[in-house]
């Protein structure tokens, strides 16, 4: 029952930022996530985003990344990896292109303070067009906290910075729910908004799971 309640809580709150901007369609964005330990400092991550303007019509953007993250210990680690995007050109938010190439270059600070968890991400991001190729900054910084034993709440704030034109270019905000169904699968459930600069704004809810896996311990 609580956990149900958290659920109807969360909705209600993203329909009333949805209702905030009437012009914008809620969309929904379906999202996978893996993490695969080969050893103890390297691991695989690997991800996939139906993004949709509507809750399963008109698909927006589909997005899959894949890549290596290398931990230097239990705060820092870096993370390399390469994304490729199909967009429907009518979005027009990154001018349209149907068909984006992405090379990102990570470092995750992560710590805990009491049962707060902090996540800082800064990316270098160079995104390969047909016609053109631009350079990107973005730093996000995430707060989880365990509500049960299974069901944590998260909250994060990421600033997009370009290296073209206007140096503020977004700001993404989210919040939501996971809960753990097991130690490899996690299932999760957000808020998602998108301010672009020029007035753009739009509101998603992040649905998805996400798997990790430990292959040392098939050796």
């Amino acid at each position: 029952m609580k956990k149900l309640l958290i659920g109807l809580t969360l909705l209600v709150s993203i329909n009333n930022f949805a209702q905030s901007n009437p012009e914008d369609e809620l969309g929904v964005w379906y999202a996978y996530g893996g993490s695969h330990k080969i050893s103890e400092k390297v691991s695989l991550k690997t991800q996939a985003q139906f993004r949709f303007f509507d809750i399963a019509n008109d698909m927006q953007q589909l997005m899959l990344r894949a890549g290596a993250n290398y931990k230097f210990n239990n705060t820092f680690s870096a993370y390399i990896g390469y994304a490729y995007f199909n967009t429907d050109t009518t979005f027009g938010v990154d001018g349209g292109e149907a068909t984006e190439h992405r090379i990102v270059e990570d470092l995750n600070i992560n710590y805990k303070h009491a049962k707060f968890g902090f996540a800082h991400r800064i990316r270098l991001e160079h995104r390969f067009f047909t016609a053109d190729t631009r350079h990107w900054i973005r730093y996000q910084l995430g707060v989880n906290h365990p509500l049960t034993e299974k069901l944590s709440a998260y909250v994060y704030d990421e600033i997009f910075l370009n290296f073209q034109g206007n140096t503020y270019a977004q700001n993404w905000i989210g919040f939501g729910v996971k809960h753990k169904l097991s130690n490899t699968v996690k299932l999760q459930l957000g808020y998602h908004n998108i301010s672009v600069n020029g007035g753009a704004n739009f509101n998603r809810i992040i649905a998805g799971f996400s798997i990790s896996t430990n292959h040392l311990k098939n050796k």
